[in-house]
């Protein structure tokens, strides 16, 4: 069977488990062939499917992310190593690094709160040269693939990972102040239905947030302006039917709100700033 038949057989048989089971099959199969999607399509179609393939369609069948099988995620057009221990980057996300880089146009510190595989806060230094990082997780092993991240990306000198719980007392001593903080804290509600390949493999702790989806948000932005150079913003990740509560939660501690939309139009970001109360 050749690249191009086994590609299309693989796409039918994710089909019924999978939106995107065409793409699936493609970047799968450039995994077992060790090359990229682009060459897979453009030099590799009429060539013999490699062994091995079928055992990773079996793999993406049975709802196991693309990216656990491949075992990296691209995020602002950067590789990122992915493991159970961290959530997939998702380019959902990319709004927060936008957001960042607008409001605040030249961080020297940036502190990104549940870094995970330490997507936002990379994505942001690598725009930004002059910015040192520290990201923070309650997952030892989350810390390990944001650092290894950071290390490969050529960051390392400028990114510092930090073993932290905002939900324990005296967390942040020590960190110091910020002129910009990021955070893609815990936001689904706890009975929420996701589909498995989330629900199954993705860690729960990065997920689920009390039956509102709002637990993590209440105890993490009452604590932001204690760690805020004066002027500075913070720009959080929200649910999309959770801007006007996440909001008011905001305003109750002193920030300005404004909200950002992601590329499908829906609520994804608020900006955090001091500068007066309110949302917009």
């Amino acid at each position: 069977m050749s690249v191009a038949q086994a590609i299309r057989a693989a796409a039918e048989s994710l089909s019924a488990t999978s939106d995107t089971a065409r793409l699936d099959a493609e970047v799968l199969m450039a995994h077992a062939l060790g090359c990229s999607r682009t060459d897979v399509l453009l030099r590799h179609m009429s060539d013999g499917a490699p062994d091995g393939f079928d055992r990773l369609i079996a793999r993406r069948a049975a709802h196991e992310p693309v990216a656990h099988i491949t075992g990296h995620q691209e995020f602002w057009g950067l590789p990122f190593r992915v493991t159970p221990a961290t959530l997939i980057p998702r380019g959902d996300s990319e709004t927060i690094v936008e957001a960042a880089l607008e409001v605040c146009a030249a961080p020297k510190r940036v502190l990104d709160c549940g870094t995970g595989t330490g997507a936002l806060l990379l994505s942001v230094l690598h725009e930004r040269a002059g910015a040192q990082g520290v990201g923070i997780d309650a997952s030892p092993e989350a810390l390990a693939v944001a650092q290894g991240n950071a290390e490969a990306l050529g960051l390392g000198a400028r990114a510092r990972m930090v073993l932290a719980d905002w939900t324990q007392a005296g967390w942040a001593d020590g960190l110091g102040r910020f002129d910009l903080i990021l955070a893609n804290p815990p936001y689904v509600e706890a009975d929420a239905a996701l589909d498995p390949s989330v629900r199954d493999y993705e860690p729960a702790g990065a997920l689920f947030a009390g039956a509102e989806g709002l637990d993590d948000y209440r105890v993490l932005i009452p604590q932001l302006p204690e760690l805020l150079h004066p002027g500075g913003v913070a720009v959080i990740e929200i649910g999309y039917k959770q801007a006007e509560a996440v909001g008011q939660i905001a305003a109750q501690a002193g920030f300005a709100v404004k909200l950002r939309l992601d590329l499908a139009n829906r609520p994804r970001a608020l900006v955090l700033s001091q500068e007066s109360r309110g949302i917009s």
